[in-house]
């Protein structure tokens, strides 16, 4: 089942008519089907949650897929910009309790039920728009507060959806997720080259002499080896101290969390296999690792 955005925006956007049909039924469809077509992001996840739980993850999914499109998928700049701020309005009649696109409709349900504040979704909004102004980093610092409203956000809204949100867990959840934000960063430094973000801070870069014009060409060096084996042994520390969580978590949902944490270090681990040469050759987990890693999860949170 593939994904269009641009059918999706034509068909759901600002200049569109309101739901006028099928309810609060034909919005769990809707998201369902939003998750399902990113079923390399959604698999083990929908097998592993409580039954229950599905239809609420695929609401709040629904709803970051969505901003994550606006944000990328049409053009960027102001034209971005704009969408984000319709999206934003969306998100605010749905906590008014008047929600018109088919993804608010579904997460009214869900914010009503779990009781989830509007601020982490306000939060990943402000990152998606920060996309559109800031394109690399001066200091690590500044990078952290990206992570703060790109990745944060999304472990505070699983834990509202495990229903054991409080301040303890919650730090302990901006470490898996920073994590797995960095880990992303490290994997996709080419990708995000091309398309003109850089999320290596500059003074790292400084610190281990890779220069500008490197970067810019993608040139691998000794010094970016080094720089690169830096910034992955500091995801690997988030990692270790985001483990805390698991013990904090039900048994029912631990195994979810602790999938997401080993996928973050297998993507580390590839990016040493690969010897740290990230620009020759994006590093991936195959799926061979990923059905051991599912296994580990499973054997380790019986």
């Amino acid at each position: 089942m593939g994904w269009d955005f641009a059918a999706e925006l034509r068909r759901h956007g600002p200049q569109s008519p309101p739901l006028a049909s099928g309810g609060l039924s034909f919005a769990h469809s809707y998201c369902a089907r939003v998750a399902r077509s990113h079923y390399e992001n959604f698999t083990v996840a929908s097998v592993l949650l409580p039954r229950r739980l599905v239809p609420h993850f695929h609401a709040v999914y629904a709803y970051c897929r969505w901003a994550d499109d606006l944000a990328d998928e049409t053009g960027g700049g102001q034209q971005s910009l704009a969408l984000l701020a319709w999206w934003r309005a969306e998100l605010l009649a749905c906590y008014s309790g008047t929600p018109r696109h088919p993804v608010m409709v579904a997460l009214r349900e869900t914010v009503t039920r779990f009781r989830i504040p509007p601020d982490p979704f306000l939060n990943l909004l402000v990152a998606f728009e920060q996309d559109q102004r800031q394109k690399s980093y001066p200091t690590v610092a500044d990078l952290l507060g990206y992570c703060a409203n790109s990745a944060n956000p999304v472990g505070h809204l699983v834990l509202y959806l495990f229903e054991c949100f409080d301040a303890d867990r919650a730090a302990l959840s901006d470490d898996v997720c920073t994590g797995l934000q960095i880990a992303n960063f490290w994997q996709d430094v080419a990708r995000d080259r091309g398309i003109g973000r850089v999320y290596l801070p500059e003074e790292d870069r400084r610190r281990f002499g890779y220069a500008d014009a490197d970067l810019r060409a993608g040139r691998f060096t000794p010094a970016f080896a080094a720089l690169m084996r830096f910034e992955v042994d500091r995801a690997r520390g988030f990692f270790a101290r985001g483990k805390g969580l698991l013990p904090l978590l039900p048994r029912r949902v631990r195994i979810d969390v602790d999938l997401f944490i080993r996928g973050g270090e297998a993507v580390l681990s590839a990016i040493e296999r690969a010897g740290y040469d990230v620009w020759a050759r994006r590093p991936e987990v195959s799926k061979w690792e990923k059905a051991k890693l599912l296994a580990g999860a499973v054997v380790w949170n019986r």
